[in-house]
């Protein structure tokens, strides 16, 4: 069990032996099998490995990891029962590894792609020594839930590139055909110049695992990962990054400038919700007047609605996965999207695949790292009552890591943000 190393220590040696020096990748081509790890057996990273099991025919999962046990037998039971990719599976017993440290054993048994579906807190970690072993990866969004961490990321990426590793991103939604299509047409000028954009994502309620008999802190925080901003960054960043991505692609990947909002608890406001918030308002605004107004909530017995509106120079687009939910409207009439569809989360490993057996590396690695920090940027606005500039969020020092990983260890602080009060790092 890692107990005294720190984040911040391994970023900061990794960063002065430069170990991140170019390498050929591991595998760039062939029928060979692809060796697969899981770090993070939860319910996506069960999905992930189904799905990663599911995109090439000589593929096979040989390694799982996670803080607790039971996650991975759990895991390992829905994969091996899966009458689709179940003969795929051979992870024996000495390949199970369990802790704060079982990334570094799972890199170690010899791999060629791990799929990184913790808690979002651990990505930069995880993915730093994933492209240092010179495996490739499918990284779950978001990539950080601190400036700090994104900022590893994008150095990791950067590495990846001269490696030839490809690096493809949880983010979903750029998977989708219907969304590739209505976004190529907006960057087509099918609405003009966009002026605003409004992201939605009202959800009804979270789940939230009660403390259970002999729990320390740190146990029940890494239990109910999701409530804690250290390790989910909320779910400002945690969800919605899914859709405030989607603005920013329809943006041509250009970031705003600025943001200021609102944010706090209402609903739900007991102890197991740990210290997030279950609303936020934020307005971004662009160096060129556009604006991103963003709204989310999670609070039961409330409409539902996860979607981006577009308003251009010379009409609107609405994009959601609703039936019928891709459209764009301008005064020679309305283009609905009725091509052919995918499942975006299939898509995403197909891609991957594809890109390793080609020799033609995917690295999604900029938009993924800028979006979250376009999330975690809306969350620092709303938890400190201040205005928030792009350059302040990339360089916060703000480093939301615990003093160790372990057990016993105490976890950052779970004081709940006071906007006004709580200050800017």
């Amino acid at each position: 069990m890692l107990t005294s190393i720190t984040r911040r220590d391994l970023l900061m040696t990794t960063a002065a032996t430069g170990t991140l020096a170019a390498v050929p990748s591991v595998h760039a081509a062939g029928s060979e099998t692809l060796r697969v790890g899981l770090v993070g057996c939860g319910n996506r990273g069960t999905g992930a490995a189904t799905q990663a099991l599911a995109a090439d025919p000589n593929v096979r999962l040989v390694a799982m990891a996670d803080a607790f046990e039971d996650r991975i037998k759990n895991s390992l039971s829905v994969l091996c029962g899966d009458p689709k990719v179940g003969s795929k599976v051979d992870v024996h017993e000495d390949r199970q590894f369990v802790g704060f440290d079982a990334y570094k054993q799972l890199l170690d048994s010899g791999l060629d792609v791990v799929l990184l579906c913790t808690p979002p807190h651990f990505r930069p970690l995880h993915l730093r020594a994933a492209v240092e072993a010179g495996v490739h990866v499918f990284a779950e969004k978001p990539v950080a839930v601190d400036a700090p961490g994104v900022r590893s990321v994008l150095e990791t990426c950067a590495a990846a590139r001269k490696k030839n590793l490809s690096i493809v991103s949880g983010l979903c939604l750029r998977y989708d055909n219907g969304f590739r299509e209505t976004v190529r047409r907006l960057h087509e000028g099918g609405i003009g110049d966009v002026v605003t954009l409004l992201a939605n994502d009202y959800r009804s309620g979270r789940w939230a695992n009660p403390r259970q008999p002999g729990w320390t802190e740190m146990t029940y925080q890494m239990r109910n990962w999701y409530n804690f901003t250290w390790l989910s960054g909320d779910f400002n960043v945690e969800q919605h990054v899914h859709f405030l991505d989607v603005c920013a692609w329809v943006m041509k990947d250009r970031y705003p400038a600025r943001a200021i909002a609102m944010g706090g608890r209402q609903v739900l406001t007991g102890t197991e919700h740990g210290n997030i918030y279950d609303h936020f308002s934020v307005v971004y605004e662009y160096d060129d007047g556009a604006r991103l107004i963003s709204s989310c909530r999670q609070q039961p017995g409330c409409k539902n609605d996860m979607s981006v509106q577009v308003l251009g120079s010379r009409g609107q687009a609405d994009i959601s996965e609703r039936r019928r939910g891709l459209r764009i409207r301008t005064g020679s009439g309305t283009w609905v999207h009725d091509g052919p569809k995918n499942q975006m989360y299939q898509a995403e490993h197909d891609e991957l695949f594809a890109s390793i057996r080609n020799d033609r590396p995917i690295n999604n690695g900029e938009y993924m790292a800028r979006s979250t920090l376009l999330a975690i940027m809306g969350r620092m606005a709303a938890y400190t009552g201040q205005q928030v500039t792009w350059e302040m969020a990339m360089n916060s020092k703000e480093d939301l890591s615990p003093a160790r990983y372990d057990w016993a260890a105490g976890p950052p602080s779970s004081r709940i943000a006071v906007p006004g009060t709580t200050r800017f790092v």
